[in-house]
């Protein structure tokens, strides 16, 4: 695209994003469908839009999403940490504020494995003596 003036990539969980910025006026658009209908939590959307909001740059760029893998939660923990990639490739400068404010680290948990013999990751079947 001629217009793009950044992208990266970001993960969550086993959600992985592909944020890519162009100007304009502040549009999200997530696999080809607005942000509001592929994300209708108002706090998610709020989530996914806090480096926006810390660097005061909302409404300059528009941006486009590639989401897989994972929940919605996972995607938009995903689409965070890869606009505030996008925006400190953008800027360096930005990214002393992204840093303080958590969006830059990439959040390590992942669920853990069932395992052999148990009912889940940690809970055990229920012990029975007789």
């Amino acid at each position: 695209m001629a217009n793009e003036l950044s992208k990266a990539t970001g993960r969550r969980k086993t959600a992985v994003a592909h944020v890519r910025l162009i100007s304009g006026t502040g549009k999200w658009t997530v696999n080809g469908v607005e942000v509001e209908r592929y994300i209708p939590s108002e706090s998610l959307r709020a989530y996914i839009n806090q480096p926006f909001a810390m660097t005061d740059l909302a409404g300059k760029y528009d941006v486009l999403v590639s989401a897989k893998g994972g929940g919605i939660a996972g995607q938009a923990g995903a689409m965070r940490h890869g606009l505030s990639r996008a925006l400190c490739a953008l800027d360096a400068n930005l990214r002393e504020v992204l840093k303080k404010a958590g969006c830059l680290t990439r959040d390590s948990r992942m669920k853990e494995r069932k395992k052999a013999g148990q009912r889940g990751a940690r809970a055990r079947f229920q012990f029975s003596k007789r």
